[in-house]
């Protein structure tokens, strides 16, 4: 593969797996350098290993990307470590599958605090390492959901939504920098996170019968895509969303 990112750094959030593992290994793949965040030293460990059999330098961060402090913390010791910053994924998610009415605010602030609020603390931490290097790269993981929804999605449909706007308004704010910001709105994907929804056969036909392409994503694809969008071909690209839903929102 070419190693069309050596030189780069790259912050992951939500790196121990799934999705977040699989661009953490695309992105090593092209000769980034990895910053590896997330709460599971032992998952963070797993991906750390396999970056390194790919060439690739990594670190790995046990952080609570919802708490203030610790994002803090960690911007320093990633500084410390790789000296600045190029790059940075806010992949961290998580979904409480529920009606509104039965949501506790605990449970609220659960989904809208790792969600959308560390975006937030990611981006006001790390954007000052980014800047005056006149290139930059910062995707934010929306979701189909929030373009569209179902029953039981509220907290994770208003929090995705959220950064629609948030990815619009950051991407002028940022644009004089280089740097751009872009969401990935991923459909129906076969992670841990939807491993109830893919072993329930009801659950998982209903699904399959609204995905046009008639199956669940892999999580590579989503590795190349973040790939693309941190070269040259993603340099244009910016204060967009970008769908990769298997055609779902098409119908």
């Amino acid at each position: 593969m070419s190693r069309i990112l050596d030189g780069k750094v790259a912050v992951i959030t939500g790196a121990s797996r799934g999705l977040g593992k699989a661009m953490a290994l695309a992105l090593a793949g092209a000769g980034a350098k990895l910053a590896l965040v997330a709460r599971d030293r032992a998952k963070l460990e797993e991906t750390a290993s396999a970056v390194a059999a790919l060439g690739s330098d990594s670190a790995v961060f046990v952080a609570d990307v919802t708490d203030e402090a610790q994002v803090a913390t960690l911007a320093e010791l990633v500084v410390s470590q790789f000296g600045h910053v190029d790059i940075l994924i806010n992949n961290a998610g998580t979904n409480i599958r529920k009606h509104l009415v039965q949501y506790s605010l605990e449970e609220w602030r659960k989904v809208t605090d790792t969600n959308l609020t560390s975006v937030f603390l990611m981006c006001r931490a790390m954007i000052p390492h980014m800047t005056g290097r006149g290139y930059g790269r910062i995707l934010n993981m929306t979701s189909m959901m929030s373009h569209v929804s179902l029953p039981g999605r509220t907290a994770y449909s208003a929090s995705k939504s959220a950064l629609l706007g948030l990815n619009r308004a950051l991407a002028q704010e940022l644009a004089p920098e280089g740097i751009t910001v872009v969401g990935i709105s991923p459909g129906p994907f076969a992670t841990e996170l939807n491993t109830v929804l893919m072993t329930n056969p009801e659950v998982n036909q209903q699904f399959m019968s609204n995905t046009p392409l008639g199956r669940w994503g892999k999580v590579e694809e989503i590795g190349h895509l973040a790939l693309f969008l941190c070269g040259e071909g993603g340099a244009y690209i910016t204060g967009s969303d970008i769908l990769i839903d298997g055609g779902w929102t098409a119908r």
